[in-house]
């Protein structure tokens, strides 16, 4: 008899030569029914998989993230034969499963659309109700080849195998794939109206653009019919609240293709928008015990040599060479390329880090000094791929509010605290909920196994003082120090990550940074590395989609637009504006010749707060007549009342 271990710690006895599915049977038949694949002592596997005396086996359904993606990767798997049913010579790359759903990569002289996509669907689910099996197969390299003979991608890949690894096929009826598995037993576990194809791309064979460009098609797929429909409700919901869209029609920024991809332009309202949110914080942060530096955009190669990114971070960033030999004429330096002893190599900064550390560097510390915390509006720039660029959400130029704190062994947990105080109040302002994760130190990575168990335990015991759950990650950590991400939930349920906190074993180490202790000696001050927006413009594109463009009152780039009723009652309008921006309200005046109504409609479409309508009435009363955004009309008050309410709202 087989004796396995279950998740909840209890066991089953089996007989000699058990399956992952007799031991689902005998579990329940209900289990069995929704089973789709097996963990087998932490590792995914078919249900066909033979059971081994003292075995951990969970059953993995469509509940668990495991089970699903075993469900969309076999349902890639039936992209692919829907495909090479309908198109000609088609040769198949990958199916992997993804978040939300599964891609396959295609190579096809015919091209795929989103014209094809119903006629796709409906030979998919023909494929699944003829529920055919899944059969796993370990075969020789010959045998291989003779099966993916017409398959050259296939064959690429069966070359690309080392030596000594199986190959494994599966087979679904006459279709064939190289694959790894697993996979659910038999097409039919797939319900039929789980998934959606929902858009095509062109990709590169195996990511490299060396390769043929092939047609990548993907699915979106849930556990049932009605987790589908509510993802793409989400979906289309988040496709009107795109940062992208909205950014330029309420005037806040732009990318223009002669800037180049990534580099976004801000218009007034942006800018406002942006300063405001710097100040709001620059404000809190002064009152936390933090001080502001402001450090170059560029450094000669020698301090990124220094810190590490000439070596490992170069292909990201901006290089260019100065000669700084003056010409006989009296001429200014030039930049060209590097030409003899007077040539200076520079780096524009992809990070804060550096500036900051010799700031640290330049003077002697006490351990009465410490924790010194640095911070800065530090605007970096950093060589993203022009197809990663994303809007505000991954961008080659941005500002991130940066801050480095440098303290002493016995202060980490202290200041990790108070950096998650500082995180709780910034996300609790804007209903953003949030989790926390913790990455541990990878395969390669600086410092001693003390130095590391001390980091991770100081971060676990931060976040465990404030009661805040978390994940681990790992193995996830940077090779310098453990982290803790920040992962926020906006309004409609997507997840974003935003901020992190980061041990840094590595530049005080290679800046020699020290600091004078208790008894005279000399230690090693830690490093923290914290930025709680992330980047300034990427919480802005989260704030955009989470608040669908109606930013807060405290943080509208125009909090109240003044529209007169006629042109005789501008100069009124005008008055009371320079009142009420005399306590730093944000206010326009509408001066259109056009209808009220329309007046209205447009400030409506800008998300402004407040519509103050003035007219005779207003004039002879020192009032206004007050329109909110969402409630419509709420009544006349004073034009004192009204600068009283947006003085408070002032940051």
């Amino acid at each position: 008899m087989l004796s396995i271990t279950l998740p909840d710690k209890s066991t089953k006895e089996l007989p000699e030569g058990a399956t992952a599915a007799d031991l689902a049977e005998a579990i329940g038949a209900g289990l069995a029914k929704a089973a789709l694949g097996a963990s087998i002592n932490g590792e995914p596997c078919d249900l066909s998989t033979s059971l081994q005396d003292g075995d951990v086996v969970a059953i993995l359904t469509a509940k668990q993230p495991e089970g699903l993606a075993i469900l969309r990767h076999s349902t890639a798997h039936i992209l692919a034969e829907a495909v090479s049913e309908l198109f000609n010579n088609v040769a198949l790359g990958y199916g992997p499963a993804i978040e939300n759903g599964f891609y396959y990569d295609f190579q096809t002289p015919d091209q795929i659309t989103p014209d094809d996509f119903e006629k796709i669907q409906a030979c998919m689910r023909e494929i699944i109700k003829q529920d055919k099996p899944f059969v796993h197969e370990v075969v020789s390299r010959q045998k291989a080849q003779e099966i993916f003979a017409d398959q050259p991608l296939k064959l690429e890949t069966l070359d690309e195998l080392p030596a000594d690894e199986d190959v494994v096929v599966y087979t679904h009826g006459d279709h064939a794939e190289l694959c790894h598995g697993p996979h659910i037993p038999s097409a039919g576990k797939i319900p039929a109206d789980s998934f959606e194809i929902s858009r095509t791309s062109g990709a590169y064979w195996k990511g490299d653009a060396n390769n043929e460009m092939l047609q990548r098609v993907y699915g979106t797929q849930f556990a049932t019919k009605k987790e589908l429909k509510a993802h793409l409700q989400m979906m289309e919901e988040a496709k009107a609240r795109d940062h992208r869209v909205l950014g330029p029609k309420l005037g806040i920024f732009e990318t223009l293709e002669e800037v180049g991809p990534g580099l976004p332009l801000f218009f007034p309202n942006g800018a406002r928008v942006v300063r405001t949110l710097q100040e709001w914080l620059r404000k809190d942060l002064y009152a936390r015990g933090y001080e502001e530096v402001i450090t170059p955009h560029i450094y000669k190669s020698d301090v990124w040599k220094t810190s590490g990114h000439y070596d490992f971070y170069q292909e990201n960033m901006y290089f260019f060479t100065v000669n700084e030999a003056q010409e006989a004429d009296g001429t200014s330096p030039t930049l060209k390329k590097a030409e003899g002893a007077n040539a200076q190599e520079f780096g524009v900064k992809p990070m804060n880090c550096p500036g900051h550390v010799l700031l640290y560097k330049s003077n002697l510390h006490s351990y009465r000094d410490l924790p010194l915390r640095y911070f800065e509006f530090g605007t970096v720039y950093r060589h993203e791929l022009s197809g990663a660029v994303n809007g505000l959400f991954r961008a080659r130029g941005f500002t991130q509010d940066d801050a480095h704190i440098f303290c002493r062994e016995d202060q980490v947990t202290e200041e990790v605290d108070a950096i998650m105080d500082l995180v709780d109040h910034i996300m609790s302002t804007f209903n953003l909920a949030y989790e926390a994760e913790i990455s541990t130190r990878p395969a390669h990575s600086i410092g001693t196994d003390e130095m590391w168990e001390k980091a991770e335990s100081f971060l676990k015991e931060a976040l465990d003082n404030r009661q805040i759950p978390y994940d681990i990650n790992e193995g996830d950590g940077a090779f310098y120090g453990p982290k803790i991400d920040i992962k926020v939930k906006d309004s409609i349920g997507r997840t974003w990550q935003c901020s992190t906190i980061q041990v840094d074993f590595n530049l005080p180490e290679r800046f020699d940074l020290t600091y004078r202790t208790k008894d005279n000696a000399t230690a090693r001050p830690w490093m923290l590395h914290r930025a709680i927006f992330g980047s300034i413009e990427r919480f802005l594109g989260i704030l955009i989609e989470h608040y669908a463009g109606a930013l807060p009152l405290w943080l509208a780039p125009i909090q109240a637009t003044i529209i007169p009723i006629a042109d005789r009652h501008l100069p009124y309008a005008e008055k009371i504006a320079r009142e009420m921006r005399s306590v730093g309200a944000r206010i326009t005046v509408d001066t259109h010749s056009e209808p009220m109504r329309a007046k209205i409609a447009k400030a409506q479409e800008q998300k402004i707060p407040y519509m103050l309508v003035v007219g005779d009435k207003e004039e002879e009363t020192e009032s206004v007549s007050v329109r909110e955004r969402k409630e419509g009309d709420i009544g006349t008050q004073t034009v004192k009342e009204f600068t009283e309410l947006l003085k408070k709202a002032q940051v």
